[in-house]
């Protein structure tokens, strides 16, 4: 069952390479229209107080906010998941059962101005329609940040797998995106692509991919 799962999954992460015109390795990044995609990473979130601190202009992450300067996002936690944010950041919230917890949001939500963002350090739902899913790639974070260069606010999302529990390894962020242009709003799950967009439902299936 293992190996057919395995086949399986990256017969359909193959198909959605094709979709979007393009293969992508490690950090590159890709600019179509005014939308930045990292590409497939799976960065793993260490199940401790730090996490990992991720830039995601430059693609640099690491386990201390210094070793990624002008990081963007930070997830951690070693019993929970949660996100700490860089100053002028936060973190999606307010759609489901709780106004201060992080929202798992559904494809297409539209990120930006119009949504409520709680700063400094937020937990995950983990109830109603908006809680996070355990043993799935299946989790769509939205999130706001400074832009460093120019001191501008930028919307973005980045897609979070994780294990049989919120804490529990292995977990990771499997992708994010983000508009270039700045207060500019961007849809959950939504990436650059030919004449097209790509499913999360077909990129989740990407982000259970495993090594043999």
């Amino acid at each position: 069952m293992k190996n057919l799962k395995q086949r399986l999954d990256a017969h359909f992460a193959s198909a959605a390479v094709l979709a979007v015109g393009a293969a992508f390795v490690g950090a590159e990044q890709r600019a179509d229209a005014y939308i930045v995609w990292s590409g497939i990473l799976n960065i793993n979130i260490p199940s401790n107080v730090d996490g990992v601190y991720l830039n995601v202009i430059t693609g640099q992450s690491a386990a201390t906010g210094t070793g990624a300067p002008g990081w963007d996002v930070n997830p951690y936690g070693g019993t929970n998941l949660q996100f700490f944010a860089n100053t002028g950041g936060g973190y999606l919230r307010g759609l489901g059962s709780s106004a201060t917890l992080v929202d798992n949001l559904a494809f297409n939500t539209v990120i930006g101005a119009s949504q409520s963002f709680g700063s400094g350090t937020g937990g995950v739902e983990t109830t109603g329609a908006t809680a996070f899913n355990v043993n799935s790639s299946q989790n769509l974070v939205g999130f706001r940040f400074v832009n460093e260069a120019t001191g501008s606010t930028h919307y973005g999302w980045m897609r979070i797998q994780l294990w049989s529990g919120p804490g529990i390894q292995p977990r990771s962020i499997v992708e994010y995106a983000y508009e270039t242009v700045a207060g500019a709003s961007i849809n959950a799950g939504v990436i650059p692509a030919p004449g097209a967009i790509a499913l999360l439902g077909v990129a989740g299936l990407i982000g259970r991919r495993r090594r043999a």
